[in-house]
């Protein structure tokens, strides 16, 4: 298929009360011809074009059984550092109860990885363990190993065939750790876009032959060239509460400084002010695009479930 529709929505029954259903038929068989091992397309999917660095302002919405209780603020920062060396820092500056707390990650070839946390009411930092890739993130539903970088590598993966997210057709990968010692997870199972490469939905599993949580893209957009999640939400299936990141902004390639992913850039947010996301990226669907969406636009755009 030579182009993408302008604009997918995907339905979501538990997210999203309104919506518009535009389909989209890809030829899933060819995608799977192209991957001759699971292995070749999570490579594929780790490899995907992307920045030398990020900055983002992003949403976070806590819900408890459909309804929200909490609202937070924060800015992302993320490093492409080559040789599957990536660092991270994100910084909470809304409500106040946060405001200022940071983590930054730090992730290097193999197993190997740091990560801190900031807390500015004890003005200290403090290393988080690599045996708490399973705690909670400031009370969400992300798992401090969730915001890891995880290699190929890592996990044996196996190509399962063709799935869907809503109406959309994917490629389903699972992934199932080397060492039972480098995740929280026993199993993975991803929901592939064929041609972004972007997960659209990723399962995940504790033993049991049901998911424990699951982390759906809701919007895709594409920002100077790169295919960006815009919103996303990662579900308990367990206890029904949910962690949904809504990107209010976003901006790649600024030479973003290795002295801001350092413990000093940790605990100094001032640091990071000239780097935050300039102008403006709505999230929001314009009547005027979504009037003139057609099976044969080019895409800029998508929404998943």
């Amino acid at each position: 298929m030579s182009n993408l529709v302008a604009e997918i929505t995907m339905f979501n029954s538990n997210l999203l009360s309104k919506i518009a259903y535009i389909f989209l038929i890809v030829p899933i068989i060819g995608f799977c011809e192209a991957y001759s091992s699971g292995k070749d397309l999570a490579q594929a999917v780790y490899d995907r074009h992307s920045p030398d660095d990020s900055s983002a302002k992003v949403q976070m919405l806590l819900s408890k059984k459909g309804t929200v209780k909490k609202r937070r603020l924060l800015f992302s920062y993320g490093l492409d550092k080559g040789n599957s060396e990536r660092w991270s820092l994100m910084r909470f500056i809304q409500p106040k109860d946060v405001d200022g707390t940071g983590l930054l990650s730090k992730d290097y070839l193999g197993d190997d990885n740091d990560q801190w946390l900031y807390l500015p009411s004890s003005d200290k930092v403090r290393r988080i363990s690599s045996k708490r890739k399973g705690g909670r993130f400031v009370g969400s539903d992300f798992y401090y190993e969730d915001l890891r970088d995880r290699e190929v590598n890592m996990d044996t993966h196996k190509l399962l065939g063709q799935g869907k997210a809503g109406s959309v057709g994917c490629l389903l990968l699972e992934s199932i750790p080397v060492k039972k010692s480098n995740s929280v997870y026993t199993r993975r199972l991803s929901c592939i876009h064929p041609k972004i490469l972007i997960p659209l939905w990723t399962e995940f599993y504790k033993k049991k032959e049901k998911p424990v949580k699951r982390l759906k893209a809701k919007r895709i957009k594409k920002v100077q060239g790169y295919w960006t999640v815009f919103e996303s939400t990662m579900s308990n299936l367990k206890s029904g509460n949910a962690t949904q990141l809504i990107t209010l902004n976003i901006t790649y390639n600024q030479d973003i400084p290795e002295s801001l992913f350092t413990q000093r850039g940790l605990e100094d947010q001032s640091l990071e002010v000239p780097f935050r996301p300039k102008g403006k990226v709505s999230n929001r669907k314009k009547s005027s695009s979504a009037a003139a969406v057609k099976p044969a636009k080019k895409s800029s755009e998508m929404e998943g479930q």
